[in-house]
């Protein structure tokens, strides 16, 4: 995905399935200047990683 559209997401109502590498994630700050998001994997919310916007799949 690109940076936009998680933003877009982040910024949104309503609830949208976001995966890394097939692994649910929230999003939790993009970067859009830089085309990064700060994600938390899984229900722990101490296990954030700083990904790439690309590797986000929206569904």
């Amino acid at each position: 995905m690109d940076a936009q559209r998680a933003l877009d997401i982040y910024q949104a109502k309503d609830t949208i399935p976001v995966n890394l590498e097939g692994v649910p994630v929230w999003i939790e700050k993009v970067d859009v200047d830089n085309g990064v998001a700060t994600v938390q994997v899984g229900t722990r919310p101490t296990d954030t990683q700083t990904v790439n916007v690309e590797r986000l799949q929206e569904g």
